[in-house]
């Protein structure tokens, strides 16, 4: 039966039926690799919005809100090779990103530490540079103008 509530116990059942923990070497071994993959996570989230600054072709102070960002930019064209590849890196990362959700909601208190904490770690080593790209924005609103 699924829990329902956090437990810390090293009786596992991650993500497929063949995943299973029963020892504490399986178990660290487990939390490993849910601390890895959450780490990334978030290299691969730098490498995206990296490409995408790149692509575009402007300095990051004239990167403007996502949303309008097409609009404003306009880009190199609908089927360019870096739009491509963003788009495989999103998706991607997006099942990365579920996978590690259904991860966390296997309700383990070792697995839910274990990615936050690799997001942390993650965060830290590879996107904890994006702070300056948002200083721009904020201290220039109307770079693009």
């Amino acid at each position: 039966m699924m829990h329902m509530t956090f437990y810390w116990g090293t009786d596992l059942t991650l993500l497929f039926d063949s995943w299973k923990t029963s020892s504490w070497a399986s178990y660290s071994l487990t939390l490993l690799a849910c601390l890895i993959v959450s780490a990334f996570y978030q290299y691969l989230e730098d490498r995206r919005v990296r490409l995408k600054i790149v692509s575009s072709g402007k300095p990051p102070a004239q990167i403007e809100a996502p949303l309008l960002q097409g609009k404003i930019l306009g880009g190199g064209g609908k089927w360019s090779a870096a739009r491509i590849g963003g788009a495989l890196l999103f998706g991607v990362n997006s099942a990365i990103g579920y996978m590690l959700m259904l991860a966390v909601m296997s309700f383990n208190g070792g697995v839910f530490v274990a990615v936050v904490l690799g997001l942390a770690i993650g965060y830290l080593f590879f996107r904890s540079g994006d702070d300056d790209a948002a200083t721009l924005l904020v201290d220039n609103p109307c770079a693009c103008a």
